[in-house]
């Protein structure tokens, strides 16, 4: 991802809390094998492990989990290599790319400033992503308890954190109680978890890229802004905000 420094963010907090709002990653992987392509890509949704105490700790102390059916060509792939090095640890490194919620192509009409004045504009497309390398660890032997536990817990949690935080089914406040992995038959739960395999990063290097107009002199910005809400769209609102946002952010570094 070219990280062009003014749409460049490395402050952890803000990445951990962007990965939280926008769990499903797209798991990218380059391991040569003669029977799979070498590189190859899945959505997956992610646990993000980090101790408050690490919250700005860099370089990060942070790790993702996540898990793969082992049907996916990519988890075979994965098991081929572990196998053949024989070691759960792959020593090619991973990446994983979260998406914002938001993107849109950007209108040359929205500059109310430099388009008037000469003319010199083009289109271009806002957006938002947070990047992450790491090393995986895979658990995939059905017999082993490291696999059982570490696919028990990862279950769990990513059940947990997707009622909670996407439905809101806290059980507080007048809120649904949430869903939870032990609502469905225990060897029903079972037979799935033989079904899947699970996949550890520990985090190595992560940066997010805010591609929001903040490159733009502010009266282009504000053009931007509300070309967006006149949109009357919730994807132009939350453009909108965050190209306020992140106009904001570089002003006051300029400060």
């Amino acid at each position: 991802m070219y990280l062009r420094p003014v749409h460049t963010d490395i402050n952890l907090p803000t990445l951990y809390k962007f990965i939280r709002s926008n769990p499903l990653g797209i798991f990218t992987t380059a391991l040569p094998s003669p029977n799979f392509h070498t590189i190859q890509s899945s959505h997956i949704p992610w646990v993000l492990d980090v101790s408050p105490e690490d919250e700005t700790t860099s370089p990060p102390k942070a790790r993702l989990r996540g898990h793969l059916a082992r049907a996916n060509p990519q988890t075979k792939a994965l098991i081929e290599n572990a196998t053949q090095k024989s070691s759960n640890t792959l020593e090619q490194e991973v990446m994983i790319l979260f998406n914002g919620p938001s993107h849109h192509y950007v209108t040359p009409k929205f500059y109310v400033d430099t388009k008037p004045s000469t003319g010199k504009v083009v289109p271009t497309w806002n957006y938002s992503a947070v990047q992450v390398y790491g090393k995986a660890t895979i658990y995939f032997d059905t017999s082993s308890p490291a696999t059982g536990e570490f696919l028990t817990s990862q279950i769990n949690e990513l059940s947990q954190q997707s009622e909670e935080k996407i439905f809101g089914y806290t059980g507080q406040n007048g809120a649904s109680k949430a869903w939870s992995v032990n609502d469905s038959p225990d060897n029903y739960i079972a037979l799935l978890k033989k079904a899947i395999i699970g996949i550890e990063i520990e985090i190595e290097s992560i940066a997010g890229k805010f591609k929001m107009s903040q490159e733009l002199a502010k009266g282009d910005r504000e053009g931007v802004i509300k070309g967006f809400e006149a949109l009357g769209t919730d994807e132009g609102d939350e453009i909108a905000r965050t190209v306020r946002e992140r106009g904001e952010l570089k002003d006051s570094a300029k400060a």
